[in-house]
């Protein structure tokens, strides 16, 4: 059995000497299972629960996402028990039990097998250029580390941040439409009187290697989207490549649902039906699953960036 379950269903890791394995394969058991069930609706909904906690958790890898989705989709805000207490003047409550997600472990990395000196020494690498003091540091590896989220805590109300979501649709677009030359991209809103593209909201073509977005005009809400949409199709898709249409299309689906959420915009989820991907094993769904984190990630951080340029210069 790869992990428990707890009462209310969710996955929990209680073994601490095979905790790191049962992480794993819980992970490779969520993927069987929604590989299994592509063709059915618990799998989309399965899916967008996840991409509900990516939303909210931009910074985090795919990999701990979905370990925060099976333990506690609702969550927020997590950190460690010492920075809710040190760094928040919080405190964990209670019975409460740990999210388990992986950290890394930083150490100095050979400069040719890349391994800690404890590793390097046991290994057939014969680097010996330089001493172990002089290696730079890096991930050598990862290691489980509990963590809570808030509402597992109590204690002072965490303050305000100026870039929080507001939930209102024409920042959004004011941000994507500024971050557009950051992000490798020229945009045009197009007058409806105006539009040569048919039934479609939004087109990206290339012009001279460089991506070229327009979008019918609408409402803020309307626009926003499909310039997330189109904007992930910029950044993610080959042009050249014109195979797979449908499963590109929920890719891009899959980052502007993400997106907006981050910035408490609501998206339509009903265009996130996993039967486009019927053809994927666990392994390149899992590829998706970091693709579709890495593009909303980059979206984030370039609309962040011009809605609050002194933060992140």
């Amino acid at each position: 059995m790869a992990e428990s379950h707890s009462p209310s269903g969710r996955v929990t890791f209680g073994d601490a000497d095979a905790r790191a394995d049962q992480m794993d394969q819980a992970i490779d058991q969520w993927l069987s299972e929604l590989v299994d069930a592509v063709d059915e609706a618990r799998a989309s909904e399965q899916f967008q629960r996840w991409l509900d906690v990516q939303s909210r958790f931009h910074d985090y890898s795919h990999r701990n996402t979905l370990l925060i989705t099976l333990q506690c989709p609702e969550a927020t805000k997590v950190a460690g028990y010492r920075t809710w207490q040190d760094e928040f003047d919080r405190q964990v409550q209670d019975g409460e039990s740990a999210i388990w997600i992986w950290a890394p472990l930083i150490s100095p990395q050979c400069p040719d097998c890349g391994n800690s000196p404890s590793y390097h020494d046991d290994s057939d690498c014969a680097y010996d250029e330089t001493p172990p003091d002089e290696w730079r540091e890096g991930v050598v590896g990862f290691k489980p580390v509990p963590v809570f989220d808030i509402s597992q805590t109590e204690g002072e109300p965490l303050p305000e941040l100026e870039t929080d979501a507001t939930g209102e649709a024409d920042e959004l677009l004011a941000g994507l439409l500024a971050a557009a030359d950051e992000l490798g991209v020229t945009v045009d809103v197009v007058r409806t009187n105006a539009w040569s593209h048919g039934d479609a909201d939004g087109v990206c073509r290339h012009v001279d290697d460089t991506p070229h977005i327009q979008v019918q005009e609408a409402d803020p809400a309307a626009v926003a989207g499909t310039l997330l949409h189109e904007y992930a199709h910029a950044l993610l898709h080959d042009p050249a490549d014109t195979a797979d249409r449908e499963a590109r299309e929920l890719e891009a689906e899959a980052v502007a649902y993400v997106v907006g959420h981050h910035f408490g915009v609501e998206m339509d989820g009903s265009a996130l039906y996993l039967a486009a991907w019927s053809e994927d094993d666990a392994d390149r769904l899992l590829r998706r699953c970091e693709r579709i984190r890495t593009t909303s990630t980059t979206l984030i951080d370039g609309i962040a960036a011009q809605r609050d340029p002194i933060d992140h210069e």
